[in-house]
């Protein structure tokens, strides 16, 4: 499957399909709900979202995976080192890091705006330094880097019927609910790494703070207090998804069924915290794997029926440009 999404997004460089490849592999390992949406994009704008996924995996896993570096110093200077590898593959299409590659190919194909990626490695070294965010503004202003930009790289990918700064907002807004979510599905695993994502001040009005969060992570016991505070969590993600919703609408035809389910997926994350009665410092929740290919099959009928009612209005333009007689 990997050599037709390359061959149709006419992808043909030796180097660039290995490091198309190399995105496309870290998607499936490590994006699962991600990674099994994508399966329902048209083959050639798959590549172009590995590589916008393989890239943030990338730079995430330099500021989340602390155990593994040698010096406190370490993760700064892979994060700079990563800047300076960027900056020079947007400028001249060519490095040595694979993933860098795919991903500055990427932005000069789809003409994304490459601030977009500044904003996000910002984000990404604020992980080295913030510890969290003592309110709700502040945590927004965080994701702007971190997950609105997200989705505004990959809206030229996916394409839009509205002019895109209409779909914008939408998308922004897409990217946020997806780290909303994951905030609240890994607060306990985020905890062991010192950081907390639930707004301090959102935490307080249900009299949580930071220590009664480490308590109940360390013993494993319970308090309704930090069960209000998640339930208000949820609330606030799920006020989100509202946001970004009309914006589906606003994508090409083709590429909505995708979309629909990943938001259906991580939605249906917020569904299974709420079935654990929100014990999330002490498990994580998922969706079931038979729930997830239920929903991924309904987004693969859409897709043949977008690709059906698609056929029609090419026919006749084919029939057109033959001209009659002809054969």
């Amino acid at each position: 499957m990997t050599r037709r999404e390359l061959d149709a997004a006419g992808i043909t460089d030796p180097g660039l399909r290995a490091a198309y490849t190399r995105c496309r592999q870290l998607n499936a390992r490590q994006g699962r709900t991600y990674f099994l949406a994508t399966r329902l994009l048209p083959l050639e704008r798959r590549s172009a979202v590995h590589a916008l996924y393989g890239f943030a995996r990338w730079a995430d896993d330099i500021v989340d995976d602390l155990d593994r570096h040698r010096t406190p110093d370490e993760p700064g200077l892979m994060l700079t080192r990563l800047e300076g590898e960027l900056a020079h593959a947007l400028r001249t299409g060519s490095g040595s890091e694979p993933v860098v590659r795919a991903v500055a190919d990427t932005a000069d194909r789809y003409g994304i705006d490459v601030t977009l990626f500044a904003d996000f490695l910002v984000s990404m070294r604020a992980d080295l330094t913030v510890t969290d965010y003592p309110t709700y503004a502040d945590l927004r202003a965080y994701m702007h880097g971190s997950a609105a930009v997200i989705g505004l790289q990959l809206l030229p990918v996916l394409g839009t019927v509205v002019p895109r700064e209409e779909a914008a907002v939408h998308a922004a807004a897409l990217g946020v609910a997806f780290q909303l979510t994951n905030f609240l599905r890994d607060v306990g695993e985020d905890l062991d790494r010192g950081r907390v994502y639930l707004p301090a001040d959102l935490l307080a009005a249900h009299g949580v703070d930071r220590p009664l969060l480490e308590w109940s992570r360390r013993t494993g016991r319970h308090d309704p207090r930090i069960r209000a505070a998640l339930v208000a969590a949820e609330a606030l993600t799920r006020d989100v998804y509202r946001e970004a919703e009309p914006g589906i609408a606003m994508l090409d035809p083709r590429v909505r069924p995708c979309i629909r389910t990943a938001f259906t997926l991580y939605g249906g994350i917020l569904d299974a915290i709420a079935r654990h009665d929100y014990t999330v410092l002490h498990r994580r929740a998922v969706v079931p794997r038979r729930r997830r290919a239920a929903t991924a099959a309904a987004g693969a009928l859409k897709v043949a029926g977008a690709r059906w009612r698609a056929a029609p209005a090419a026919a006749p333009a084919a029939l057109e440009r033959k001209g009659p007689g002809r054969g």
